[in-house]
């Protein structure tokens, strides 16, 4: 940290999360105080309200989130309750204590039809549950402040066991046959990466709606593909479409969304995905 410069209080909600602690690992010189769900449940308005009134933080992160795409069609209620009510509640608390929210949200909010990146003014259209929740929790922030930082992102990984890298990782070391889908196209994302420019966005005072993703895009089949071949891995890849697989949740064909907004705001070329695996390899070695 500069010379005299004043450290931030950050409130950072879903401790646990692989976002939230990269989070706190790059935060070490700041005030972090990061609550876990059993600590802080965000779809409780009057819980929210006592933690931000008592800690007066600088910068709200909100990492909490119901991610479970799948789950979300038999139990649209929940994922409502934390990725829409959630984010209205960490709202209101943070323009009444005067806070910058930090909130993430998806490239499932697009329908995955638009035949080239998707820019932040591009039409949403959500084709399940998960998505249409996220979405709510988009419109529910831009209502009830006009502080906030909102970050879409995509294919988050990173050190932890909810993101597709961990789970390719469990089942090459159970099969020497694996089959990926081909038809699912987006950008895997660095939490590295996600924390980075969210701070560099914080401290330059930038305000809005941005695309924070790595750059370019591939479909799981060709990620899974690089992927395993970074590992040494020595089975067989085979691509298949969406339809092999039967999964409640429909998914985008090509959500992949542009970062060049944020790029030029910030004045940084944002890192391909393929360097984000390349230096998340070399970290968990």
């Amino acid at each position: 940290m500069p010379e005299g410069a004043k450290i931030m209080r950050f409130l950072i909600t879903g401790a646990r999360g692989q976002l939230a602690e990269e989070f706190q690992r790059f935060l070490k010189d700041e005030e972090v105080i990061a609550f876990t769900k059993e600590m802080l449940d965000i779809s409780d308005a009057d819980a929210i309200a006592s933690a931000v009134s008592s800690i007066s933080p600088d910068i709200i992160l909100n990492c909490a989130a119901y991610n479970f795409v799948d789950k979300a069609e038999d139990d649209f209620d929940t994922s409502v309750k934390i990725n829409a009510d959630g984010v209205k509640n960490l709202a209101i608390a943070s323009k009444k204590y005067n806070a910058l929210l930090v909130h993430y949200s998806t490239d499932y909010v697009f329908d995955g039809m638009q035949e080239c990146l998707y820019a932040e003014a591009d039409k949403t259209n959500p084709i399940n549950n998960y998505g249409k929740s996220k979405l709510m929790g988009e419109m529910f922030l831009k209502s009830e402040t006009e502080n906030y930082l909102l970050f879409r992102v995509s294919w988050v990984f990173g050190e932890g066991k909810q993101n597709f890298l961990y789970k390719l990782s469990e089942w090459a070391e159970e099969n020497r046959l694996l089959k990926i889908v081909c038809d699912q196209i987006s950008t895997p994302t660095y939490t590295e990466d996600i924390v980075k420019y969210t701070v560099l966005a914080i401290n330059k005072g930038v305000r809005g709606t941005y695309h924070l993703t790595n750059s370019g895009y591939a479909s799981r089949y060709e990620v899974s593909k690089y992927y395993l071949s970074k590992l040494g891995w020595n089975g067989l890849a085979l691509p298949v479409s969406s339809n092999y697989f039967s999964t409640p949740a429909k998914r985008p064909y090509f959500s992949a969304m542009s970062n060049k907004k944020l790029s030029d705001e910030l004045g940084v070329k944002m890192p391909h995905w393929t360097d984000g695996i390349d230096r998340f390899l070399e970290r968990i070695k």
